[in-house]
């Protein structure tokens, strides 16, 4: 496995055991993924024996049989097509590759089904859900150019043709989080793995912060919050002895944009942890039918019915209320948070010890305010590679300056006043092993992955049906795709 860095940035050059590294957690959601149906398996594959490539090129033949799966000749500017559409530039890329990369996928999905490994219908049903959806956002929401575009005669046909591509990517990334699932690197491993870098390939890091910053939240008055919880009583009252309708009353009165229209519901997996804690618990508790009691959460106060339990899926509905805030409560957070900033500017008291003393960011203030990068999880922001947002915030701010009071809406559209500081500066850099020791991990990891999944591959093209035909078999693959 060929593992290259480059000196301007660190990159993985993998030969293309998985093109680009896109294959190894990416789901391509138009490429064909048709089954072969065991009636017909023989027939196809007297088919690609026979095929004349010419002539498959005009009926779209079979190019290759990989398991129990097909790949047609259209598969491969299919393929091209989607990877140009999420913003991939692929004229580098040779058919070859594209064919290879295929014919990867196929063989993750075969063995996916050989390990039993398991996908949820309605999962994938979402999945497709949410693809038509951006779909009709470029044909301004007219399914008969969609289905014009993809040459479908009808919605179902195409829902039902989305669904089989859905439920094989799906198969085949399950597949591969599999095989190294069970990959570690140990403290041994990555000293070795940076040792081997000959010194003028080194990866240079660039300018990396560290950031912290102090929260003040407008407070909601304990009076707000029972007028939200009675009327939530009153919904569920209405309900169980009026007979009112639960989806109507979320429709009308809930405070979800991702739900209201829907008349409040989710489906929610026991396996699939996506709901916030407090959520699950509510919702899991419920007998069918049954309404749950006002209860909060950080978004706002809920009432939860389960409407159906289907093994580890259960459909539910909720009306979410948040408490509104007062204009005083805000006028006062900002006045807090303006005070604290002037005590730390005039030296009466460190950035961290006030981030301590009187930040409302449960997560941050027990560490001085320091953010963590959700990416590498370190206190290190890389400047090329930050959150854009957070980067216009402190690009300014020299080392040890602490900003004016800003505002910003959380993800719930809660209202919050914030500073930030600069705590730390490293300049560019050539890799150092101490202080750059978990992006050095990192990369180790990776190549550890990489390997893991090359081994699987060899040993399973060996034990698997696979035939190609064509032109495609003058192609020079990376993996032993021909069994030469």
């Amino acid at each position: 496995m060929l593992l290259k860095i480059n000196n301007l940035k660190f990159t993985i050059n993998l030969k293309p055991i998985s093109l680009l590294v896109i294959t190894l957690f990416t789901i391509n959601v138009m490429n064909s993924q048709e089954i072969i149906p065991d009636e017909v398996k023989e027939e196809a594959v007297k088919k690609v024996d026979s095929v004349d490539l010419s002539k498959a090129k005009k009926v779209d033949g079979v190019a290759a049989v990989v398991g129990d799966y097909i790949v047609l000749d259209s598969d491969v500017s299919k393929e091209r097509l989607q990877l140009e559409a999420g913003g991939y530039d692929t004229k580098d890329i040779t058919d070859c590759e594209l064919f290879g990369k295929l014919l990867e996928n196929k063989l993750y999905a075969h063995h996916a089904i050989q390990d039993s490994i398991q996908v949820s219908d309605a999962e994938i049903r979402r999945q497709v859900d949410y693809q038509i959806e951006q779909f009709l956002q470029q044909t301004n929401g007219s399914m008969d150019r969609l289905l014009a575009f993809y040459k479908k005669e009808d919605e179902k046909s195409f829902r039902d043709e989305m669904f089989e591509i859905n439920k094989a990517n799906t198969l085949a990334q399950k597949m591969q989080a599999k095989i190294i699932e069970e990959v570690e690197i140990t403290p041994e491993e990555v000293r070795t793995f940076f040792n081997k870098i000959p010194k003028d390939e080194l990866p240079t890091f660039g300018t990396e912060l560290k950031v912290a910053q102090i929260v003040a939240e407008p407070k909601v008055s304990e009076e707000e919050k029972q007028r939200v919880i009675d009327r939530l009583k009153q919904f569920k009252a209405d309900i169980i002895e009026n007979g009112a309708s639960f989806r109507s009353k979320a429709i009308l009165y809930s405070d979800d944009p991702g739900s209201a229209s829907k008349g409040g519901k989710y489906t929610l997996n026991r396996k699939q942890p996506r709901m916030v804690k407090e959520f699950r618990q509510v919702a899991f508790g419920l007998q069918e039918g049954e309404i749950s009691e006002p209860f909060e959460t950080e978004f706002g106060y809920h009432i939860i019915t389960l409407e159906k339990i289907r093994g580890q899926e259960y459909d539910v509905a909720h009306i979410l209320l948040i408490p509104r805030v007062s204009d005083e409560a805000v006028a006062e957070a900002k006045e807090r948070l303006e005070k604290v900033r002037q005590r730390i500017v005039n030296g009466d008291i460190s950035f961290a010890d006030a981030a301590r003393e009187v930040s409302d960011e449960k997560e941050t203030k027990n560490d001085g305010g320091q953010l963590i990068n959700p990416t590498t999880q370190d206190y290190n922001f890389e400047l090329t590679r930050m959150d854009p947002e957070l980067y216009a915030q402190i690009q300014d701010l020299k080392d040890g300056e602490v900003s004016l009071v800003l505002s910003e809406e959380d993800r719930s559209s809660k209202k919050k006043f914030k500073i930030l500081t600069v705590t730390d500066r490293i300049d560019e850099h050539t890799a150092d092993y101490a202080r750059d020791y978990l992006k050095i991990k990192q990369l180790a990891e990776e190549e550890k992955k990489i390997q893991a999944i090359e081994k699987w591959q060899e040993e399973k093209i060996l034990d698997t049906y696979i035939k190609i035909s064509g032109e495609y078999r003058n192609c020079e693959f990376s993996s032993n795709w021909l069994k030469k």
